[in-house]
Formats: C-alpha cells, sequence, structure tokens
C-alpha cells in the first residue's frame, strides 16, 4: 500500500563558531562540565567520538590537558555520512539528496488480526498512517510499503523482493530470528532500520544502519540506579520486602543496594508483614526517606499505601518520597492520589498524559478513522507508530543522510527520542530516560536524564 505527499525542505540549523587554524567550525552546543564526566561519557551523550570532540577543542591534544567540573567546551556535528555510490548490481545506483523527494518507508511487521502481536502492530501502523498524513501539512513527502512479516515468514525470501531495496527507511521486525538476515541486507543496501520494540540480540553494536528504539532490561536498570543515585542523594533509602516469590526486581534491588553500599549509603530494610512498630525502626527522622519495593505488583502496593498511611500518622515527623516502576504507570487512574500523597517518582522512558491535548486529537482522530478505539495498553501502540514516524520521517527531510537521531525529539505525544552511537562501528541507541514526579500538590511534572 501506498501514500504520496508533496515535498518541501524544512531545515533548522543552530551552530556556535570559532575560528580555528583559520577556518570556521560550526558547532552544535556549548556542554558545561559535570563532576566526574569523561571524555567517552561525553561524547557518548552527544552520538559524536573522543576523537570529533578533541578536534573540536584544540587544547585537548595537549598532553597535560585534564576535563575540569565547570569547563565550557564545544560539541560539534557528528562527522557527515559521505554521499555512497552503489554498485550497479543492487537496486540503488546512488544516494541522492532525500530531502528533495519522497521518502520511500517500509514497514516489516505482523499486520494481521491473528493474535495479539498482528493486532497490537495493526495499530502500531495506523498511527504511522497518521503521523504520515499530518506530515502532508508540512509539505513532507512519504511513499510507504507494508509487508506482514509474522513469526514464521523466511525473512530471507522476503528481503529477495526489489521493493523492499528501495526504500530509505524500515520499520521493524518484531522477531529477534529476523534480525541476522535483516541485518546484513540494510547494510548491504545502505537503508536505516528502525527496531520499534523490544527486542533480543547485539546487531546495534557493529551495524551503523541501525536505530534501537528499547534496550536490554539490564542497561534500563543500570541506568535506572544511575538516575536514582543523581535524585536522591542525600536521602534514607527504605528497601521494603512485600513477600512477592514471582517478583522480576531482583537484579534492579540487588544492582542498587550494591551501588549504594559502593558508595558507603546506608540503607534499611523492612518487611510488609513487620508490626507497626518495627516498621517505624527503618526510617530516619533527620532526612528524607525514599521507599523502595521489591515488586511491581498492585495488590502488594496497595498493602504499602496502606502502611505508610499508618507510619504518617503515627510518625508526622518522618517524610517519605516513594520509588516504583514503569508498569505503575498502569495504576495512575486508580492511585493518582496516593502517587501524589507520597510523592511518588516513576522511572520510565514514555509517558501517556491521558488529559493531553494532542494526546485527545489523537485517539479521537483513531476512533474516527478506523472505527475504533486504541487498545488499552501502556504505551499505546499507535501513538508510538505516530511518534516515531514523526521523529525519523521529519529527521531524514530536514537533515537527509547525515540524520542519525542525536538530536532530541521535542513535542511528541507520548515518547521523545535521543539516541547514542554504539563504538565506532555501531549503530544508534534512544538513551531518552525521565522519572515521572507526583508532587504532593497534585501535580506531574517529568524530569528527564
Amino acid at each position: 500500500m501506498r501514500k504520496c505527499f508533496k515535498i518541501f525542505t524544512i531545515m533548522l540549523a543552530m551552530m556556535f563558531s570559532v575560528t580555528v587554524m583559520a577556518q570556521t567550525q560550526p558547532y552544535r552546543e556549548m556542554h558545561k562540565v559535570k563532576k566526574k564526566e569523561t571524555l567517552f561519557g561525553i561524547s557518548q551523550q552527544y552520538g559524536i567520538t573522543v576523537d570529533e570532540l578533541k578536534k573540536a577543542n584544540p587544547e585537548m591534544q595537549m598532553p597535560d590537558y585534564k576535563l575540569k567540573k565547570g569547563d565550557y567546551i564545544y560539541i560539534p556535528y557528528p562527522t557527515p555520512q559521505p554521499t555512497i555510490q552503489v554498485s550497479a548490481n543492487t537496486v540503488k545506483v546512488t544516494k541522492d539528496d532525500i530531502t528533495q523527494r519522497a521518502i520511500r518507508v517500509g514497514v516489516i511487521l505482523p499486520l494481521h488480526n491473528v493474535d495479539g502481536d498482528g493486532r497490537r502492530m495493526v495499530e502500531y501502523y495506523r498511527g504511522l498512517l497518521m503521523a504520515c498524513n499530518d506530515l502532508k501539512n508540512e509539505n513532507i513527502s512519504v511513499d510507504i510499503h507494508a509487508w506482514n512479516i509474522d513469526i514464521d515468514h523466511d525473512i530471507n525470501t522476503f528481503i529477495t523482493n526489489p521493493e523492499v531495496a528501495k526504500c530509505d527507511i524500515l520499520f521493524g521486525p518484531l522477531y529477534t530470528k529476523q534480525m541476522d538476515a535483516l541485518s546484513k541486507f540494510v547494510q548491504q543496501h545502505h537503508i536505516k532500520l528502525v527496531i520499534p520494540f523490544s527486542i533480543e540480540g547485539t546487531h546495534v553494536a557493529d551495524n551503523p544502519y541501525i536505530f534501537q528504539v528499547y534496550q536490554r532490561p539490564e542497561v534500563l536498570n543500570q541506568t535506572t540506579i544511575n538516575c536514582f543515585m543523581a535524585r536522591f542523594a542525600g536521602y534514607h533509602p527504605v528497601f521494603i520486602d512485600c513477600n512477592d516469590k514471582t517478583s522480576t526486581k531482583g537484579a534492579f534491588t540487588t544492582g542498587l543496594r550494591k551501588e549504594l553500599e559502593a558508595k558507603k549509603i546506608t540503607a534499611n530494610i523492612t518487611n510488609l508483614n513487620n508490626s507497626e512498630e518495627v516498621f517505624a525502626k527503618a526510617f530516619a527522622t533527620d532526612k528524607p526517606n525514599v521507599v523502595i519495593l521489591n515488586t511491581g505488583r498492585s495488590p502488594e502496593l496497595n498493602s504499602v499505601f496502606a502502611k505508610l498511611d499508618q507510619l504518617s500518622k503515627s510518625h508526622p515527623n518522618i517524610r517519605v518520597s516513594l520509588f516504583g516502576y514503569q508498569e505503575w504507570l498502569l495504576y495512575e487512574k486508580y492511585d493518582m492520589e496516593n502517587f501524589s500523597r507520597f510523592d511518588t517518582y516513576i522511572p520510565t522512558y514514555f509517558y501517556y498524559n491521558t488529559v493531553a491535548a494532542k494526546t485527545q486529537q489523537l485517539e479521537n482522530s483513531y476512533r474516527r478513522s478506523f472505527g475504533v478505539s486504541m487498545q488499552d495498553a501502556k504505551p499505546r501502540f499507535a501513538i508510538t507508530g505516530y511518534d516515531q514516524a514523526m521523529f525519523f520521517l521529519r529527521g531524514l527531510h530536514q537533515k537527509g543522510w547525515n540524520f542519525v537521531g542525536t538530536e532530541q525529539s521535542v513535542g511528541n505525544v507520548q515518547t521523545n527520542y535521543r539516541f547514542v552511537k554504539v563504538g565506532d562501528r555501531g549503530g544508534y541507541q534512544n538513551n531518552y530516560f525521565m522519572f515521572i514526579h507526583y508532587n504532593r500538590n497534585k501535580s506531574i511534572s517529568t524530569i528527564v536524564y
């Protein structure tokens, strides 16, 4: 299926300039060095190499140079990828200027009504189509092809289709087992590949054409731990054992406790079944407490709310904040009051804001267009498709083949993106991450890392 829209070039650029060796160089921005930052860490943050960072800041090449807190350094644009000449036996002869024509998009997901995977991906695809329709209003032209690639599809047969090789960007696949052949294919044909959902494998580590949106659980755990340590410095951590034998949160809580021990931060452990007196002894009275559960389940969370309610009544001098898990966003409509009461923080890479005007507009438009409501899931699949299409297609139109997603998206409906390069030979991983903070005054704020 295909939808074509008009073409118009929109170019936005921000740059700093500095004279170096009689040449004026463009820079994205200035960066103020924070405590314990390294050249490698800064280069990873901005999706550039250490060599690119050093070239932009000649003083870094001095033998006695040391990175210091408070220094301002130039952040360059990533080195542009050269125009690629493709041999005559492949479909593309040259990588032309994509900003001057329709972007050729391929969707390779299970698009059927057989099972949950298919129904979810159909909704995702519909959201992508809605984005393309809105991009039309920005005079951005898109040419879409979609293929139903289910779990049993032979990917090797699929990639022999000449229409696939003509694509500029592919969204998919959903299944890890299809990645080996597909990864080689997109690299051979110089096609950008967006992996829109969680997938196993390390193909992104050595393929510069891959954009991996969601990261492995261990990566997200470490990111959460790092952000926790930054946000709750000066708090007293209290771990509550909720006696949930089915819990999958052990890796996170164990990792967090190890990090606290390494920083010589004292933490207490108590049990949900402890008496009120024993439970209270785990909390500090001279500093704020941050509470961490070892489960994400709703029944145990409700019991903790009741326990903390008793604690606040009998010990009003004890200050408590609650640190949660992403699945708690599913409980928001039931637990909003308690989330605010206990100053709750939820780590996540998305936020579905039901009262936002754009969210409501998209949901209404979806019902009118397709005759059904979006599935009750978080994140919403249609809005995920919408946000990803807006980010990548707008980026390709604005920056052409040099678009690598390192500029943070702004104004997406549900999920923002910020990609960093993986090593010297790899692709790009999304590292956009935030805490949703339910403030005591019943407002909601986002803390972006």
